[in-house]
């Protein structure tokens, strides 16, 4: 085996083996967050309530609402 090959084999294998990590571990972490979103409803009612809000049902929707837009649009 040439030593330029030698040398560039195990660079390359390197660079490719990085390049199909990374994009393993990106489909991996999109889906768990899809199963298993940061935030939840009662998350924004718990936080609201601290903030001395009575949320009502609409309040909780929406901003779980505009969550999901800012989410959608990260997407793109």
């Amino acid at each position: 085996m040439p030593v330029w090959l030698q040398i560039v084999l195990p660079i390359l294998t390197l660079i490719i083996g990085a390049v199909v990590g990374f994009f393993l571990a990106r489909n991996y972490f999109k889906k768990y967050l899809e199963k298993n979103p940061p935030i939840n409803e009662a998350m924004v009612r718990a936080m609201m309530s601290q903030m001395g809000r009575t949320p009502s049902e609409k309040q909780v929707r929406q901003v779980m609402v505009s969550m999901k837009q800012a989410q959608t649009t990260e997407k793109k």
